[in-house]
């Protein structure tokens, strides 16, 4: 085995704290090299995304507040996928639950590595399409503030360009949906 090409080894490992939506444990690791050192992480169930268009093309994105930035910011529906279930499952809720919509047809787009220096989340970002719009209002959690919003595809791109707050999960996702978008 080539140096460096083993996994470190797991010494040691601390939970910090355990939440709802995640918990935060700190790893005290032995590197191939022998070095020894902490490591932080934040463990996480995953999550999905839906990419929905419209039978015209444009794209349901919703404007949500979110405490950690102090504002709107806009994404595309997920959600944190719930014990023993599935990703497609979770966007299917989610996506009628969050914008009043419900897709009939699902096409898988990829897995996103949302941010692998700190935590182990990933998000299965799906296409949605055939979109019906539902006789009832979205059934929003009691915890969320969210405004839905219809885009074309070019104004979304307008917005991530010109710096509107757009999440990283929806700008990638965004771009992994283009070759299936009308521009």
């Amino acid at each position: 085995m080539a140096v460096g090409s083993e996994p470190p080894q797991l010494l040691r490992k601390r939970l910090f704290y355990e939440g709802r939506k995640f918990n935060f444990e700190v790893n005290r690791l032995r590197l191939p090299n022998r070095a020894e050192g902490d490591w932080e992480c934040i463990r996480h169930p995953g999550g999905a995304l839906a990419v929905p268009v419209t039978s015209d093309g444009q794209l349901v994105l919703v404007r949500q507040y979110r405490f950690a930035v102090m504002g709107r910011v806009l994404e595309f529906p997920a959600g944190t996928l719930e014990p023993n279930e599935d990703a497609e499952s979770t966007i299917r809720r989610e996506i009628e639950e969050e914008t009043g919509y419900r897709a009939q047809t699902w096409q898988k787009l990829g897995e996103i590595v949302l941010a692998p220096g700190y935590s182990d989340e990933i998000i299965y970002a799906f296409l949605a399409q055939d979109l019906e719009k539902l006789d009832l209002p979205p059934d929003q959690d009691a915890d969320e503030d969210i405004e839905v919003v219809l885009m074309r595809p070019q104004q979304l791109e307008a917005a991530i360009l010109a710096g509107e707050p757009v999440d990283a999960k929806s700008i990638s996702s965004f771009f992994l949906a283009r070759p299936f978008l009308t521009l």
